[in-house]
């Protein structure tokens, strides 16, 4: 049973190119399979987060992220009464855009692209599933509904000052209504990715060796989980602790997000879908207290572990290669694959830019160490 400011499906304001309706799945079932199939959403099993690809095997990907980001959307979603369909389409495609290399290879790209427009990878997603990906016979893209689009270009708020080059192609045509809140299946999206990161930072940076355990002891909501699991299992082994403690702290966000999202909705007392993107605020979100503890929870992360030497070295080798193969594809475009090249030479200065740039953002953080010493390493076969 939907709650009455739910998408629901019949309700869609549908897609840009019309299409007949599926007998056995609503149009938000299709956009979410039609993100799992994409050649996009594959390759984010070999783009990292924090830590580059090749450096093992436990570390999340964008691809498990992903999942968890989705699997948590739709809890949710199911116990606030939204259309979970839509939720995880949303959940599922919002890191599409992502360059290799995690924010690095993003702010790397970011920085290559700024006489062109810059480069952002949520407006990155919006080019992908509306014309990177091209399978279909009757459009580029993935031709997702306006309640998907929507949500992947604003799922964070509302779209507000310069709006990114990418985006602002495709609203030219299609308008997203970008300065209104987005559904707030697109809003429990967002929040479900902060609570994936923020809980899967704390077992990658644990693996990593980049903090332990008694420091994380003395953080807010951490520090006490660890001690219940001290209180009700004393002796536990190590690995054991950790896991229990760590999904303590999942479920401590989970909950506060429900608590707070329903006491928002009682007092806003939307009545639609609509009511949610007009209300003038975000209505997902943590209780105030929790959000003071995660932003603690952040600065150590920061400090201990964005900033901690091993990853710092990562870093900078990996805006080296993104800046580098820009660089060199820019100044002589006719080393891009041929389908590339034929794509640059459409254009001028501007569209050879663009034209690298989704190159390169599409890449896997393997591809692209590849690509890298094929172009730099007179040793490395072509």
């Amino acid at each position: 049973m939907f709650a009455s400011y739910a998408s629901f499906p019949e309700q869609s304001r549908g897609r840009l190119f019309q299409e007949e309706g599926s007998a056995h799945r609503s149009c938000f079932q299709r956009d979410r399979d039609r993100i799992i199939h994409s050649s996009s959403f594959r390759r984010l099993k070999h783009k990292t987060q924090v830590f580059v690809e090749h450096e093992g095997d436990y570390y999340r990907t964008r691809l498990t992220h992903s999942i968890e980001v989705a699997q948590v959307a739709r809890t949710i979603s199911g116990v606030l009464g939204l259309n979970a369909e839509l939720t995880e389409a949303v959940a599922l495609a919002h890191d599409l855009g992502h360059t290799p290399f995690g924010h690095t290879g993003e702010d790397a790209l970011h920085e290559m692209m700024i006489p062109y427009g810059g480069f952002d990878h949520n407006a990155q997603a919006i080019k992908i599933v509306t014309l990177l990906e091209r399978h279909y016979a009757d459009f580029n893209g993935l031709n997702l509904t306006w309640e998907t689009l929507e949500g992947i270009a604003k799922h964070n708020g509302p779209v507000e000052g310069a709006v990114p080059y990418a985006l602002a192609n495709y609203v030219g045509q299609h308008d997203l209504e970008l300065g209104t809140y987005a559904s707030a299946e697109a809003q429990v999206a967002a929040i479900s990715d902060d609570i994936a990161y923020n809980n899967h930072d704390l077992d990658d940076g644990l693996r990593a060796g980049l903090f332990t355990v008694e420091q994380l002891c003395d953080l807010p909501i951490i520090g006490p989980c660890f001690a219940e699991v001290d209180r009700k299992h004393p002796g536990l082994d190590p690995a054991r602790r950790q896991h229990e403690a760590l999904r303590r702290v999942f479920g401590v966000m989970v909950e506060d997000v429900i608590a707070q999202t329903q006491a928002n909705l009682d007092r806003i007392a939307p009545e639609t879908a609509q009511d949610i993107r007009e209300c003038g605020e975000q209505v997902v979100a943590f209780s105030a207290p929790v959000q003071e503890d995660l932003r603690t929870i952040r600065a150590f992360f920061f400090k201990n572990m964005y900033r901690h030497w091993k990853v710092r070295r990562m870093r900078r080798k990996a805006a080296i290669i993104v800046k580098e193969m820009f660089e060199i594809f820019f100044d002589d475009p006719g080393m891009l694959p041929d389908e590339w090249q034929v794509w640059a030479g459409k254009g001028g200065e501007v569209q050879q830019a663009w034209v690298i740039a989704d190159y390169i953002a599409g890449m896997t953080d393997r591809y692209a160490l590849q690509e890298y010493n094929k172009l730099t390493d007179p040793m490395m076969r072509v």
